[in-house]
């Protein structure tokens, strides 16, 4: 992961920060319409830093349609009525600031929504001062779309209008029309987005689709995936989607990012401690991909990529995504997350049943906790939350819809967060809730676990404390070992201070004789973990974890 700057500063909060998810449509409703608002999260900024978080991501609560719950932007510097308004987010900063966490929000702007009134000029006539600000291109002879490329959303990225009688560009819903790069004014449109943000003291943003915003000014076909089976295809889109059966050469990815993501680092760099997160989906390049935008400090301050957000919970999975990192990107920084909102919730892929995923919940917190980089919570994932199961009448997300049965879509995440297990839709509102709040999850609203001391939630807390308790997990270097047994086995070292750490992630008991060579000083107890040492036998349970001083 290269040698890295430390944590010595406080324009280098960001490195090492934990950074908690809030999906502001399902978080807290303040005024029973059923749909979690921005007074809302404000109302519970005292819950979020007693977990011991450092900042807050908000996903997207500008004005929109709602196509896409709010990725489809038709404002970019207002709050949608459903959310509140600026005033509101003033406030909530305000109180947020106050509490000592970081405030990062989403920008959504490698497309906007087709109401947007940039696309309502532009679609207007080919000629009109916002003609060439969309992807528009004229038709093949026989009237079908200009290239192969598909949308994430299914079909194709091309969308017929009538009015210019051309296609236009959209990689997700045909209500999300792309933006034209290429063309410097759309550059400098979202950026002064941006300084709208930043000026009213917005701590950073998270990018969505970072490597989307450019593409192929020739309009080249992209040539099929060759690779066998799928494999390679990473997590882009769902594997019952055609959109993993193209290599996405031409769509996104395209080296004109990198100068455009400088300007962008160069207008946070003046508003001091800011940062930036990008998402990269890239298939098998989202590394290299990462490394060209997280290097040389002038970019991305981190990104973050799909390989944890898989159904893979195993040791060798883990170590391979790290050290495949650090190989690929010598002077850049990762964000970890197990879980987000537009992925099933990771103790629902992770566990084999449900009775063992308060055990999952745990182990996966206190891993990734010990991992070098950033780290993403995903709100509910505390309270050890499953994925709900939902009926078709009950679905909100266009990709589920379009998609179902064999993909049933992101709805499952994005249920709302569960508070008080006595009252209507668990705390959450006193309204008809946009998503059905599901039985499973009331059991283990938050006033159901905050006097447990073994619940999911207060072991949250106590390993993000041990995670501030000791710089070397923040930003110190990471070495991992070789053990028998798939044990997932690695040694954090930074500020003085060497640890080690050796997890169990099979479910059978395992005992192991850690090698002579290291040296431990003493035993240090990992939050919920049951793991014995005698000598140098370890006896691990399943689903367990050791840490030592070395």
């Amino acid at each position: 992961m290269g040698k890295g700057k430390g944590k010595n500063s406080a324009a280098d909060w960001w490195r090492g920060a934990v950074i908690y998810q809030v999906y502001p449509r399902s978080f807290q409703d303040s005024n029973d319409d059923g749909i979690g608002d921005l007074k809302g999260i404000t109302r519970r900024l005292d819950y979020i830093a007693s977990l011991g978080v450092d900042a807050i991501w908000l996903s997207p609560f500008f004005t929109s349609p709602m196509a896409d719950m709010g990725y489809d932007v038709s404002d970019y510097c207002d709050v949608d009525p459903m959310f509140g308004t600026l005033a509101d987010f003033d406030a909530l900063v305000e109180k947020a600031h106050g509490l000592g966490l970081k405030v990062i929000i989403d920008q959504v702007i490698s497309h906007t929504s087709d109401r947007h009134p940039w696309f309502r000029e532009s679609r207007a006539s080919k000629d009109n001062p916002k003609a060439d600000w969309y992807v528009w291109a004229d038709p093949k002879p026989d009237g079908s779309a200009p290239t192969n490329w598909l949308s994430i959303f299914g079909g194709p990225a091309w969308e017929w209008d009538g009015v210019r009688r051309q296609y236009y560009m959209h990689n997700f819903l045909a209500s999300q029309p792309d933006l034209n790069f290429h063309n410097p004014e759309v550059q400098q449109a979202v950026l002064e987005a941006a300084r709208f943000w930043l000026e009213r003291g917005v701590d950073g943003f998270r990018l969505d689709t970072v490597n989307y915003y450019f593409h192929d000014r020739q309009l080249r076909d992209n040539p099929p995936h060759t690779a066998n089976d799928g494999e390679g295809v990473g997590l882009d889109a769902s594997d019952v989607n055609p959109y993993g059966m193209q290599d996405h050469i031409y769509d996104k990815t395209r080296p004109e990012n990198i100068g455009f993501l400088q300007k962008l680092r160069h207008l946070l760099d003046g508003y001091g401690a800011r940062t930036t997160v990008g998402e990269v989906g890239d298939g098998e390049r989202s590394l290299k991909t990462v490394a060209a935008y997280t290097s040389g400090g002038d970019k991305l301050h981190m990104c973050y990529t799909f390989d944890l957000l898989g159904p893979e919970f195993t040791a060798s999975h883990i170590r391979d995504c790290v050290t495949s990192f650090q190989q690929v990107v010598q002077d850049g920084w990762v964000c970890w997350a197990f879980s987000n909102h537009d992925v099933m919730r990771h103790v629902s892929r992770f566990s084999l049943s449900a009775e063992e995923q308060p055990a999952v919940a745990k182990l996966a917190l206190t891993v990734l906790s010990s991992l070098k980089g950033s780290i993403c919570l995903y709100q509910g994932e505390e309270l050890g939350l499953p994925e709900a199961e939902l009926a078709f009448e009950d679905l909100r997300d266009p990709y589920g819809i379009r998609f179902w049965p064999a993909f049933k879509g992101r709805d499952g995440c994005r249920t709302p967060m569960v508070w008080n297990a006595a009252e209507d839709n668990a705390g959450f509102s006193g309204g008809t809730a946009w998503l059905p709040v599901p039985q499973a999850h009331t059991a283990l609203a938050v006033d159901q676990q905050e006097s447990d001391a073994a619940s999911v939630l207060n072991h949250y807390r106590a390993t993000l404390h041990l995670r501030k308790s000791h710089p070397a997990l923040v930003d110190g270097e990471i070495e991992f070992l070789s053990l028998p047994d798939n044990l997932l086995a690695f040694i954090r070292k930074g500020h003085g201070e060497t640890l080690l750490f050796v997890f169990n992630l099979e479910r059978e008991r395992k005992e192991v004789e850690l090698p002579a060579s290291l040296r431990l000083a003493e035993d240090l107890a990992l939050p919920g973990m049951r793991a014995k040492r005698e000598g140098r036998l370890l006896v691990l349970q399943g689903l367990d974890g050791f840490c030592a001083r070395l």
